[in-house]
Order: structure tokens, then C-alpha cells, then sequence
């Protein structure tokens, strides 16, 4: 079956009581068993539960993996990842990740001994194996990167690092399963904020591992249940939810993000735009060979940190907030929001860094908004 159907019908047969087309919200801790040791496959919820196991199902479907695992964050997918690896293990990552996972890494996995190695995105790209060693254990990576849109190899930086013998996460996050599938390009591993595009509507925390690994899965099943790191019942339900218009937003989003990073792109007020999409983006080759279009995320340098903070406050469509993957727009300055953990790191986000999460409203009505905004600061500046 194509994406889109297995997207509404994967893991989702209607209800066998009732005939609910839609998976109900299974909204209970314990089950009764017939007898001890016998159950219906299920004894407590925070082992496994059906509307769960429904979204596990489906999101596994649509990543092309055997197994899918649910939890409460993308930061508990990420906690309960890590338990995989043991400290003197050494992680080399790209250095442009979610600002979330670099203060995870730096200040609570490296003072217990793990050992990460920080390398960007072309670097990875071009020599990553020259900083693989015997230590490696994980190697670490997001496409497109979060805040400034670096595009890795996924399929090269995963040959290079299972002839170390790494194991390759990929944060999946900002292209979703729709876009990018990096399984059927080498990953052991993908990861997802379901917050963001899978929920899709701004009213969730969630994430989710997948991968085609058994001894993997295994041992992934037993960390949810004993780490205790698990989404509610309703939640899993609302992502499920999003999953079926998965598709179909992602367009919208890609076609949207294309037209307003040609206008930032010829804007005079604007110094740099980071989007794969565009032609001149250094990872736009590998972009347009491993997606199937570009993505709703563009950032771009404003002239100034000053006018940065200044710009984000002037809009009005676009919203000032953390977070992304909604119908909503939003945007945001990374260094002093979703990355103000990297700050004192070599690798910090630009101070006039500005992140937009291009939602679903018109793109007539985002472009005029934008525009307003940039008019002002050319007022402003006298330019």
C-alpha cells in the first residue's frame, strides 16, 4: 500500500466491539486477566496499551521498520537510546543538532564518562571515517540539521560507520517518514519528535524510535517498560490522528517553505537564506537525491542580532514560539531559544539566526507578513 493509505488504515482496524472506524482512547492503567498468567495481551499500561500499540504500529508502517517504539518526549526516546551505549562508549555526532539533545549529551551523559565527538555536517560528509575508531559506538545525526539546515549523506555516512561498527541514528524529525526514509538508505535507528509534523497541531509532547533491528527492538520494548518514558493513551491517539494527514500537510508545507525562501532569498534586508530547496544550498544535491522535497523549515541570518530580535517581534501571522511541525507558523531566534544551551560551544547558533516553521495558513498572507516586517527594519535602518 502506498504511504497515504497505510498512513489512515496501518494498526488502525475499525473497533471489533463496536465497529469504531476510529481507534478508541484506551484510557486505562490495568487490564482484568482470566486467570493468572492468562490475559488478552495485556496486564498493565504502562507495558504496552492498544491505542499505543496502534501508533507504534503505524508509525513503524510508514517509517518502513519492523518495530516501532512510542514515548512521552522526543528527549525520553532519546534518554532511553542512550541506555543502549554504556559510559567510555564514544557517540560522534553532528554538532548541529536540537538544542535539547546537545545540553542532554554535554551535561548529563558527558560528565558520566560517555565521550562525544562533535563533527559538521560536511566534514561527516566528506571524512567521517577518519574520526571513527574502535570506540565508536553510535554516530549521531539529523538531516536536514536543526537550526541551520545541513544536509548529510545519510546513506554514505552509514556505510562509513557500520564498517566501524556504529550503529546509525537518524533524528528524522524535521523531514518526517513522508519526505525521507532512512532506513532504505543504512539506519539502524530513527528517531522523532512526535511533537512536531506527526502530531502536526501544536497540542502534544511526544517520540518514537523505530527500528528493523530484533535484538535492537528487544532490548528497546524492555527500556520503555522499565524506564518508564511512555506517552498516554490520549496523546498516542492525537498522534495518530495527525499521521492521516501526514502527507498531505507535508505538501502544503514544502510548497509554501519553497515560495517564501525565494522571497527571503532576494529580500535586500536579509543576509543569508538556509534552505535545501534552493538551488545554490550546498546540500541541495544530496537533498533532492534522499528527500522527496525539501522540507517546511528555512532559517535565515538576519543584518543583526539587534534586528533579529527586533524582526521576530514585528510579525504577526507568525508567531513568536519554540517548537515547529504545526499548522501554525512560527518563529523564532535559535540562540536565544531553542539553542540557548549551545551558546558557550564552539558550534553555537548565529546570534542573528531567525528559524521559521512555515505552517498551513496562506503563503500569500506569510510572504505579506514577512514583508511588513522587513519593511520596518528597512525604515529603521535607513536603508
Amino acid at each position: 500500500m502506498d504511504f497515504e493509505t497505510r498512513a489512515i488504515h496501518a494498526g488502525q482496524e475499525p473497533d471489533p466491539t463496536t465497529g469504531a472506524i476510529t481507534v478508541p482512547i484506551h484510557q486505562t492503567s490495568t487490564y482484568v486477566q482470566e486467570a493468572v498468567g492468562e490475559n488478552k495481551g495485556y496486564d498493565y499500561s504502562r507495558a504496552s496499551n492498544p491505542t499505543r500499540r496502534a501508533l507504534e504500529t503505524c508509525l513503524a508502517s510508514l517509517e518502513g521498520a519492523e518495530h516501532g517504539v512510542a514515548f512521552g518526549s522526543g528527549l525520553g526516546a532519546t534518554t532511553t537510546l542512550m541506555h543502549l551505549l554504556n559510559p567510555g562508549d564514544r557517540i560522534v555526532a553532528v554538532n548541529d543538532v536540537y538544542g535539547g539533545v546537545y545540553r542532554m549529551f554535554s551535561q548529563v551523559y558527558e560528565p558520566k564518562g560517555y565521550a562525544f565527538d562533535w563533527i559538521d555536517a560536511p566534514e561527516i560528509n566528506q571524512n567521517l571515517t577518519d574520526h571513527l575508531d574502535e570506540r565508536t559506538r553510535m554516530v549521531w545525526l539529523e538531516t536536514p540539521t536543526n537550526p541551520l539546515l545541513n544536509v548529510i549523506d545519510i546513506r554514505a555516512a552509514a556505510e562509513a560507520a557500520h564498517e566501524a561498527g556504529a550503529l546509525v541514528v537518524v533524528d528524522n524529525t524535521f523531514a518526517t517518514p513522508y519526505l525521507q526514509q532512512p532506513f532504505a538508505l543504512g539506519a539502524d535507528v530513527v528517531l522523532h519528535s512526535t511533537t512536531k509534523y506527526l502530531g502536526g497541531h501544536s497540542d502534544l509532547i511526544g517520540g518514537f524510535l523505530a527500528t528493523n533491528d530484533p535484538t535492537i527492538a528487544e532490548r528497546l520494548y524492555f527500556l520503555q517498560k522499565s524506564l518508564g518514558a511512555i506517552p498516554g493513551p490520549f496523546d498516542c491517539w492525537l498522534i495518530l490522528r495527525g499521521l492521516k494527514t501526514l502527507a498531505v500537510r507535508m505538501r502544503q508545507h514544502c510548497a509554501s517553505a519553497l515560495a517564501i525562501a525565494g522571497f527571503l532569498e532576494r529580500h535586500p534586508q536579509v543576509e543569508q537564506v538556509l534552505y535545501p530547496g534552493l538551488p545554490h544550498h550546498p546540500g541541495h544535491a544530496i537533498a533532492a537525491r534522499q528527500m522527496r522535497d525539501f522540507g517546511g523549515m528555512i532559517s535565515f541570518l538576519a543584518e543583526s542580532e539587534e534586528e533579529a530580535v527586533a524582526l521576530v517581534a514585528r510579525t504577526k501571522i507568525w508567531k513568536l514560539a519554540e517548537s515547529l511541525g504545526g499548522v501554525e507558523s512560527l518563529i523564532e531566534v535559535p540562540a536565544r531559544m531553542t539553542h540557548a544551551s549551545t551558546v558557550d560551544s564552539p558550534f553555537a547558533a548565529p546570534p542573528n539566526l531567525i528559524r521559521l516553521s512555515v505552517g498551513l495558513e496562506s503563503a500569500e498572507d506569510l510572504l505579506a507578513d514577512l514583508e511588513v516586517a522587513l519593511a520596518v527594519s528597512a525604515a529603521t535602518t535607513g536603508a
